[in-house]
């Protein structure tokens, strides 16, 4: 009599009695590999360095925006961003910190802030900006004016302050 199953001690012949061990194992070893890359990289991924720690204040008088430094760590001011918000709406030109002439601002910002001047902002030092009538929204007398400092992405000061006239 005869059947179609093949008898324990003949090899299979036929493609679909074929056992899928040899592909599992593969699968198994990619996921193996790929999760001790993770584990490794985990392992190896030193902590991002603190932001500096700076104690600064905000005027703003007509067109003009100046942060004090009143103490702490020096500040790089080729690492620094600097967002300023009037009324809770972001300017549409916001500073390129540092630099001497860029669209939507008066040329010459004074301290850390001019390209020409030295690189940090230390404690004791001021530097300022004087947005242009051609950025938007205006800076006027009475406007709330809100400036946030980075360096590198890491948050130093959320800074406020109220226009006054010259």
């Amino acid at each position: 009599m005869r059947t179609d199953t093949p008898s324990p001690s003949s090899p299979p012949n036929d493609p679909s009695t074929r056992a899928l061990a040899p592909v599992a194992g593969v699968l198994l070893l990619a996921i193996t590999v790929v999760l001790a890359g993770g584990v490794v990289a985990a392992a190896i991924d030193e902590p991002p360095d603190p932001a500096p720690t700076a104690m600064l204040s905000l005027s703003a008088t007509d067109d003009r925006i100046a942060i004090a430094h009143r103490g702490g760590d020096d500040l790089d001011a080729n690492e620094l961003t600097v967002r300023v918000r009037i009324d809770g709406e972001p300017l549409v030109r916001q500073p390129s910190v540092p630099f001497f002439s860029a669209a939507g601002f008066r040329p010459g910002p004074t301290g850390a802030f001019n390209a020409a001047s030295g690189d940090a902002l230390r404690a004791g030092d001021s530097t300022s900006f004087r947005v242009a009538g051609t950025n938007a929204p205006t800076l006027e007398p009475g406007r709330t004016v809100a400036v946030d400092v980075t360096v590198d992405g890491r948050p130093v000061a959320s800074l406020e302050a109220v226009a006054k006239p010259a």
